[in-house]
């Protein structure tokens, strides 16, 4: 696989290269990201950002480094960060090029010696190693600076910060708190040189576009040097873990073994797109403290929600050939079920699972279907999820959390009242929910109704015939209701929700899934008039808009401070992963025609440029509605990439 490259013109453009970002991540929760330019400008930009209880209690420990060059008697300044005013030091612009190849690698001019920096975190480590190599014989200092603080905050100066950092000659040895753990320093320099200070204010543009605090002190207890000859290896291992030393030999292990890992999951994809797809797939697959597997929603502020990791697992694991670890994530969730709900999110500090959701335990249908038709989950599904979505149909039918219950009258689902969020629309500012949708939304209603008919087909084939009919006849009875209660006739397409007041007639994207789930609802006319509508309004190169330009509230940038930013979240903001359901649903409405697959794998083919745009090698969350779309939000999301690499054999033909 080709690596990505960003040439010299555009590294040394501080425009563009402070805001193309990189992310590595290490199989247990722990991060490091930054920008092609070196400098941080979110809060969550660092080398290791560690994982105290995978995926969990996320600390940012070392913001950053600074690097500075003796060559020939010339100085150069490597480092790049942002003060009031000032861009200091300015190192971007000596870059000569930056890749992944696999990991981040940048390439500088420092006068007479050409440096390369590399770095990579270690799978399954709360580790970050960085290496340098120069042409010519120089000098290298590299100053460490420290955060210390909980990821979503930020550092300030103060008393209760130990400064002292034990010096152990091949390793420093830095506690800055007594409740965190140590961070070991080592390295293969010459010398360390104690000269401990405070950077007051480094700025974080990110932080400050998205209305939030943005300037942060950080801590730099001296300088490591080095003494380079052309050949040789400097390195910086950054862990919390319990290593006794550290030596060169390690670390190209270390590299090389990062090396095979990659090449291997790229080697699965028959295209580049898709090998790209398969990389950035794993940066979502992590293992709790206890081993269990299970799915990181987005970087860099989310954890492991259910409702994006059971939309996630068919694309992430079981389009990839990988059933055992879906199912073991599955088997967690139904761990923590209660009342036939699974937890929509596991909170980041250890409190207790919230369930405020309709949508994420009835995602779990269609995650194990796309297991069954794939192959597997015979004796997961016998054994393990079918006995447990019994007693999950048996709590919907009789009402469980929220008021997530079935309506005895129609037999529609009907979730929440005035004041929850409980699909995936939930964006909510104090009291104001901004996309109200309590009452019986229509895509919680479709998975109802794909719910009862998987287990009716489940039930017959595990020869529980009576529980079958039962199961049908339902399924029946809310098809019925469904089709002559979502269909908008005005509008030639459903209705968003059936709310206490009347049908809300705002076009949204959600009505896709309608007709993109495997059992489908409505004739075959009304079918391609649904789609129609969603492809004339809602479609846009990087997915769905999640409402239609010209309805009321409709907004096209996602911007200014929270506020703004939630109140334009669901209100036209495009989401990629709904290209997902869009093309199935196109295929499932116009068939393996050469026209649909050929206007089907053109959109598809046209997001490969996004690999580029954002976070290099993956997909953003969300773009702005309104053209020129651009990428907003977290800047890694799972069922963005998840959703595509559903599609690509699909749309192959496999």
């Amino acid at each position: 696989m080709e690596p990505i490259v960003i040439d010299g013109e555009r590294c040394r453009d501080w425009t563009r290269s402070s805001e193309l970002e990189w992310l590595e991540t290490n199989a247990a929760g722990g991060f490091a990201m930054g920008t092609v330019a070196g400098a941080n400008t979110r809060r969550y930009h660092g080398l290791l950002a560690a994982s105290l209880r995978p995926p969990v209690e996320r600390y940012m420990l070392l913001s950053r480094l600074e690097e500075k060059i003796l060559c020939d008697g010339e100085r150069h300044n490597l480092g790049a960060a942002q003060f009031p005013g000032v861009i200091a030091p300015s190192g971007f612009r000596l870059l000569e090029e930056f890749r992944l190849d696999p990991f981040p690698v940048w390439s500088y001019r420092a006068g007479c010696a050409c440096v390369e920096k590399r770095l990579f975190l270690v799978q399954g480590e709360q580790t970050a190693v960085v290496q340098y190599h120069v042409s010519n014989k120089a000098g290298l200092s590299v100053r460490p600076f420290l955060a210390y603080r909980d990821y979503h905050s930020l550092q300030h100066a103060g008393e209760g910060f130990h400064r002292q950092v034990e010096d152990r000659g091949s390793m420093l040895l830095a506690q800055p708190y007594e409740g965190l753990p140590a961070l070991r320093l080592f390295h293969n320099g010459a010398g360390f040189i104690s000269e401990g200070n405070w950077y007051y204010r480094n700025e974080y543009r990110k932080e400050m576009e998205r209305g939030l605090d943005f300037q942060e002190d950080t801590y730099s207890p001296g300088w490591i040097h080095f003494d380079l000859l052309p050949g040789e290896m400097a390195y910086l291992v950054a862990t919390i873990e319990n290593h006794s030393s550290i030596d060169c030999r390690k670390v190209r292990r270390w590299e090389a073994s990062e090396q095979e890992r990659r090449t291997a999951i790229a080697a699965k994809a028959r295209t580049e797109f898709e090998a790209r797809l398969n990389l950035a797939a794993d940066q979502f697959l992590v293992h709790r403290a206890n081993g269990s597997p299970t799915v990181i929603a987005g970087y860099p502020w989310f954890t492991d929600w259910g409702r994006d990791t059971m939309i996630s697992l068919p694309g992430l694991l079981i389009t990839r050939g990988r059933p055992g670890e879906a199912e073991d994530i599955i088997k967690g969730f139904l761990q923590a079920m209660d009342q036939g709900v699974i937890p929509n999110r596991f909170p980041d500090a250890g409190e207790k699972p919230e369930y405020n959701t309709a949508d994420a335990t009835l995602w779990m249908f269609p995650a194990v279907w796309a297991l069954q038709q794939a192959g597997f989950s015979g004796k997961f599904l016998r054994e393990t999820f079918y006995p447990a979505a019994k007693e999950i149909l048996q709590w919907h039918t009789r009402g469980t959390h929220y008021g997530i219950g079935v309506d005895a009258g129609d037999g529609l689902l009907r979730a929440g009242a005035e004041g929850t969020q409980l699909t995936w629309m939930d964006a909510k500012t104090g009291n104001w929910v901004v996309t109200p949708r309590h009452g019986k939304p229509v895509e919680i209603n479709a998975l109802w109704y794909n719910a009862l008919r998987m287990m009716a087909r489940w039930a017959s084939e595990f020869g529980e015939l009576r529980y079958a009919a039962e199961l049908k006849m339902e399924a029946a009875r809310v098809q019925s209701s469904f089709e002559a209660k979502f269909w908008n006739p005005k509008r030639r397409c459903l209705y968003d929700r059936l709310a206490p007041q009347g049908p809300d007639e705002r076009l949204r994207p959600n009505q896709i899934f309608a007709i993109s789930l495997p059992f489908p609802l409505m004739s075959e006319d009304q079918r391609q008039s649904i789609l129609e509508r969603v492809e004339e309004t809602l479609l846009t190169p990087a997915g769905l808009r999640t409402l239609a330009p010209g309805e009321p509230d409709y907004r096209g940038r996602y911007e200014g401070g929270p506020r703004e930013r939630d109140g334009a979240y669901h209100q036209g903001t495009v989401w990629p992963w709904l290209l997902g359901p869009f093309l199935e649903a196109r295929l499932r409405v116009f068939g393996s025609t050469a026209d649909n697959l050929s206007f089907c794998r053109r959109l598809l083919q046209g997001m490969e440029v996004e690999l580029q745009r954002c976070c290099l090698g993956s997909l953003p969350e969300i773009y702005d509605g309104d053209a020129p779309h651009r990428p907003k939000g977290a800047v890694a999301q799972a069922w963005s990439v998840a959703e595509l690499l559903r599609m690509i054999p699909l749309l192959a033909g496999r």
